[in-house]
């Protein structure tokens, strides 16, 4: 099979213009890329700059936070103790309440015991 110089040179030059094509396209790309990475490092820069603005605005931040948890810290205590307090009320007033129902009992049998004692109305007397 024979094939003339003209179709080899044709292939070779097509070849050669696929790789320039290519190359081009692909500096293109590594170009933008570059261009790309550049804005995006100034980006985190300027938010890095305002993060460490912001950071230092909120330094003493953390002690009044500190300083705020321990007041919570002791409302909860004496919230415990008031708690407890009435805790102990309660079991008083069960006690109270437990006595009055047993006086309340002695008291009725009582008024049993004087109506028995002043035995039934006589007949005469209910006229």
């Amino acid at each position: 099979m024979f094939v003339s110089a003209d179709v080899i040179g044709m292939i070779i030059s097509l070849f050669a213009f696929a790789v320039a094509i290519l190359g081009g396209v692909g500096w293109m790309i590594g170009h933008r890329t570059k261009l790309m990475d550049e804005r995006f490092d100034a980006f985190g820069a300027r938010f890095d700059g305002r993060f460490d603005g912001v950071d230092a605005r909120f330094e003493g931040v953390d002690a009044r936070f500190d300083a705020v948890d321990a007041r919570f810290n002791g409302v909860d205590a004496r919230l415990d103790r008031v708690e407890n307090r009435i805790d102990r009320v309660e079991n008083r007033l069960d006690k109270v309440e437990t006595g009055l129902s047993s006086l309340k009992d002695e008291l009725v049998e009582v008024k049993i015991a004087i109506a028995r004692f002043e035995g039934p109305e006589k007949r005469l007397q209910r006229i």
